[in-house]
């Protein structure tokens, strides 16, 4: 059935009556709020600056970093941004600075099912639109970069196979003999496109290259994303980007761009990308935007960049770490921390009525339609059988050793016999506090109370906890993993085995794992809900990410390039004769 579209772009609610321009500063005022100079801004527009990141400076105080995840969400999500972004604005609402650190929005899910990432209601970045279309092009430096290193790999196999040992006499370049079954490098748009997940390239031969089968991945899903969020700075971004494997050669030896000589221009297309840019929420709280990888098929967290600066310039830093705490905060601690040392000091688990209902297990949560009425309705024996889906996320997080405010993302139908039956599950289970956070109904005089919870935990005397060292097997490391998500056992394919030998045979074993895994669930299956028990959770492909720093353990049927439902959000969306931009969200 087709979708019914609004006859104009009049007939809906233009972004300003929700954001009014008269709540935006100037972005020269909200970086004069963090101490930074007009110096240290490169200006995009009256409300956006990238900061360069010069203005690091080594030594002075730190401020504390708080970590926001989640239970188990639903395929719509619930509020885990509404929360970070409401946080950061009832922390300065208490008389403290505080910054919060986000991930810039991928546009697949802009125009798919989930829409925008800027937050909502009271509790959102502005200008919300910049936020999610474009913002200041780092996404799309990310593309081409990535997407050249991908045409030259091709034209090399073209130029060498057509040559033959020609090649190197008129040239002067080595022979890199390119196995064409072993290039690892395919190309990235920032879309959902499931068209492109597998297509043929170089169609024809001859003068149009070498015909091979291929695929297309989502930008998130790029390594360049990943070494963005992880580089500390320009230096060590070019050096990353030089150690990306990009093929093998018929002998078996890895190709990377370094040896394909395209890595200084990758570097050139990504030089701006290295400065986070600034914006502000709708109550002028200093917001810090940075790098974009997914959590479910990347590590899903901003970058390191940002939150270094965030913490020189402000007592509190807020980041959001994607999906629930079994990804994106798993991946913080593993590959995040391992890297950069940069450790928070109090993690925040936003849950929902519900979305606990919704792991009961009851009921089908479908993508892109309406939650069931039922989970609306008050029945605490139905929230008291989702509630182990909290317990679990709980003291997962508290593995760690690090102490756990659950912030309750409040709607408005929430029942107060539910809401009071929450928190003193929650309280049970182990977290330091629970408090209802009313982000995006009240801003920041919704999340007040949380704020001082949060600060009271942050206060807390901890020391982090990793779950495997360094130095275990690759195999051991997943098996921690799998235990940890309460697996009775695991399987490897035949390619998945051979994989792992090979990368522990490149000297790559010590490097953490990067688990991609369904978010809905915290086994590999999306359709085991609540807290899955006597499972078997699937190795299906293994891959080192050299130059982001991790090794890529692929559990189940995990696919780096979405599709579009039925009725994506693009359909909601307009702009009219003004230039102002409807039904974005």
């Amino acid at each position: 059935m087709t979708p019914t579209l609004p006859p104009t772009a009049d007939a809906l609610s233009p972004l300003s009556d929700i954001n009014p321009d008269a709540n935006l500063r100037p972005i020269h005022h909200i970086a004069q709020k963090l101490g930074l100079s007009a110096e240290d801004l490169i200006p995009y527009g009256h409300h956006m600056a990238k900061v360069d990141i010069r203005a690091l400076r080594p030594g002075g105080p730190q401020g504390k970093l708080i970590l926001v995840s989640s239970i188990t969400p639903t395929p719509l999500g619930e509020g885990k941004t509404v929360t970070t972004i409401g946080l950061s604005q009832g922390i300065n609402r208490l008389g403290y600075r505080g910054v919060a650190c986000i991930r810039q929005p991928s546009l697949g899910p802009v125009f798919g099912v989930k829409g925008g990432a800027a937050g909502g209601g009271a509790a959102q970045v502005l200008p919300m639109e910049k936020l999610n279309l474009h913002l200041t092009g780092d996404i799309h430096a990310i593309s081409a970069a990535h997407n050249l290193a991908a045409a030259a790999l091709d034209a090399r196999l073209y130029h060498e196979q057509r040559l033959g040992p020609a090649f190197s006499q008129q040239t002067g370049m080595p022979l890199l003999n390119i196995d064409v079954q072993q290039i690892l490098w395919p190309r990235v748009v920032d879309h959902n496109d499931r068209a492109l997940r597998h297509i043929q390239v170089g169609v024809g031969g001859g003068t149009h290259g070498v015909e091979r089968p291929d695929h297309v991945e989502i930008t998130a899903a790029s390594e360049l994303m990943a070494i963005l969020a992880l580089s500390e700075s320009l230096h060590d971004m070019r050096q990353r980007i030089g150690r990306i494997i990009l093929a093998h050669s018929t002998a078996g030896h890895p190709i990377t761009a370094d040896d394909l000589g395209v890595s200084g221009a990758m570097a050139a297309l990504m030089k701006e990308t290295i400065h986070p840019t600034l914006m502000q929420t709708s109550e002028q709280t200093p917001v810090l935007i940075h790098a974009g990888p997914f959590a479910n098929i990347a590590h899903g967290n901003s970058s390191v960049l940002a939150d270094r600066l965030g913490l020189q310039l402000a007592e509190y830093v807020v980041t959001e770490a994607g999906f629930g705490s079994d990804m994106g905060m798993e991946k913080f601690f593993n590959i995040k921390y391992r890297q950069s040392g940069i450790a928070p000091s109090c993690v925040v688990l936003v849950a929902t009525l519900r979305s606990l209902k919704a792991n009961s297990g009851v009921f089908d949560i479908k993508p892109g339609q309406p939650l069931p009425a039922d989970i609306l309705n008050t029945n605490i024996p139905l929230l008291s059988q989702g509630c182990a889906n909290l317990k679990w996320h709980i003291q997962h997080a508290k593995s760690y050793g690090l102490p756990v405010v659950v912030a309750v993302n409040r709607f408005p139908d929430d029942s107060a016999e539910e809401l009071a039956f929450l928190s003193d599950y929650a309280l049970s289970c182990g977290a330091v506090a629970c408090e209802i956070s009313e982000a995006f109904a009240k801003g920041g005089l919704g999340t007040t109370a949380l704020a001082q919870q949060v600060i009271n935990a942050c206060a807390h005397a901890s020391e982090l906890v990793l779950p495997y060292p360094d130095s275990a097997s690759l195999e051991q490391k997943i098996a921690v993993l799998a235990q940890s998500y309460g697996a009775r056992d695991i399987t490897f394919t035949p390619q998945a085995r051979q994989q792992l030998a090979a990368i522990t045979a490149a000297g790559f074993a010590h490097l953490p794992l990067c688990m991609a895994k369904t978010p809905l669930s915290i086994s590999a299956d999306a359709s085991l809900k609540n807290v899955p028990r006597d499972f078997v959770l699937p190795i299906t492909a293994c891959a080192v990410s050299a130059g982001a720093g991790f090794v890529r353990i692929y559990a189940g049927n995990i696919m780096t390039m979405p599709g579009l439902g039925t009725q994506p959000a693009y359909y909601h969306i307009d702009i009219d004769d003004e230039g102002r931009i409807h039904g974005l969200s």
